[in-house]
């Protein structure tokens, strides 16, 4: 039977395992393309698959009951979903949601093929290193939410998601999903920074004015 292991050009960590039962996971995996917009999963879903993205962008976020977003990792090229991994490790069902952001291809592993592998040491390492840097990231996230000041916090967003012009294209609704607080936060804090000249805001997009300003007020203490 030949394998498909051409997707194993995204993943470099994985491409010199030599392993029986890695040859048999292998043979498992399936490839999958989806649109932009949909589901890759919901809160309380039964985590059957290991995902891998090889292409585009998934959102990991969480929905409070009164609506409030909140993101909280996305998974790219050459990433896997850390809450997907901890899902199939112990076995409890899905405490988020993932949307695809972009068109994605993704590759999926049944969760017995996932158990087999992770007899294999490479496999293993692989699996536990890219969840120990998830972990990492969400640790920080939550640091940030809880300790970080809110207008730190929202510079540091627009530098981050200004094109080569400093303009940002998002939403305050986006904003303030990115930053898991009210949109009612963002819109405030966004018409301070324009009363001082630091921005401008038009519908859909904000100048960034004075980028200087907004880096030092990103990078201030708590």
């Amino acid at each position: 039977m030949t394998i498909d292991t051409t997707w194993l050009d995204h993943f470099p960590a994985l491409q010199s395992i030599d392993d029986d039962a890695w040859l048999t996971t292998l043979a498992t995996a399936r490839t999958l393309s989806l649109p932009a917009g949909v589901a890759v999963f919901h809160e309380g879903d039964v985590c059957q698959n290991y995902l891998l993205v090889l292409a585009g962008s998934v959102r990991v976020q969480k929905l409070s009951e009164s609506g409030k977003e909140i993101v909280l990792y996305r998974v790219e090229a050459g990433q896997s979903c850390v809450l997907t991994t901890a899902c199939l490790l112990s076995s409890e069902f899905y405490h988020a949601e993932a949307i695809t952001e972009t068109a994605v291809e993704a590759v999926s592993i049944p969760l017995s093929a996932f158990q087999q592998a992770l007899a294999v040491p490479a496999f293993r390492e692989f699996v536990f290193a890219t969840y120990g840097e998830r972990v990492t990231s969400l640790v920080m996230l939550i640091d940030a939410i809880a300790f970080g000041r809110m207008d730190a916090r929202l510079a540091r967003l627009l530098l981050t998601m200004t094109d080569a012009g400093d303009v940002v294209h998002a939403t305050h609704q986006v904003l303030a999903r990115e930053l898991g607080t009210a949109r009612e936060v963002v819109s405030r804090l966004l018409k301070e920074f324009e009363r001082h000249g630091w921005l401008a805001l038009q519908r859909g997009c904000i100048h960034l004015r004075q980028r200087q300003v907004l880096a030092e007020i990103a990078a201030s203490s708590v």
